[in-house]
């Protein structure tokens, strides 16, 4: 059975941080669905302005639908904010954490998203820089990609590309994300 990954999206995403993981994870095979987390299936991103139309709302989004082996947070401002504000997102976060289901999350979401939730308590993380200030549990490292069990964080949209080949080894094991990383020029 195909390994299934969901993105989260919210209006000010970084857009390398979301664009990437998608293209990367879906030419490793890995099933993805990108979500937005309102009702408005356009979401805008951080920097260029660019449009993302998401493939469903999170609402619409049951247990049923998911059996997700990895949920990925983009970062960017008001993005990550938008994201930690949103219960759905949360309620889901926790829920597959609780579950051991894979944990991602880049530039500001790991500070912004996981911290609150203390779902960095005693873990290894990264995060963009200055943003670690934010966090009192966990320890931060300035790796560019960190793991730590089911936990996958990275600096930002500059690490894209290692953070997506990291959980792409986490799902299906190191020579897929190695082959994904060399077709890329990674």
């Amino acid at each position: 059975m195909a390994k299934k990954a969901l993105v989260l999206l919210a209006d000010g995403f970084e857009e390398v941080e979301a664009v990437t993981p998608v293209d990367y994870l879906r030419r490793a095979g890995i099933e993805v669905t990108v979500a937005s987390i309102t009702e408005n299936l356009t979401v805008k991103g951080a920097r260029a302005g660019l449009q993302v139309l998401a493939e469903i709302a999170l609402s619409n989004l049951s247990a049923a639908d998911g059996g997700w082996d990895a949920v990925i947070l983009p970062g960017g401002m008001p993005g990550a904010a938008n994201l930690a504000a949103s219960k759905e997102t949360t309620s889901l976060l926790k829920n597959m954490a609780a579950a051991g289901k894979l944990i991602c999350a880049i530039c500001a979401a790991p500070a912004v998203v996981l911290a609150p939730l203390g779902l960095l308590a005693g873990k290894k993380f990264t995060c963009y820089p200055g943003m670690e200030e934010k966090v009192t549990e966990g320890t931060w490292s300035d790796n560019r990609v960190v793991v730590d069990g089911n936990l996958i964080t990275s600096r930002g949209a500059g690490t894209a590309g290692e953070f997506s080949i990291a959980v792409i080894k986490a799902l299906l094991g190191d020579e897929a994300g190695d082959k994904i990383a060399g077709s890329v020029l990674l």
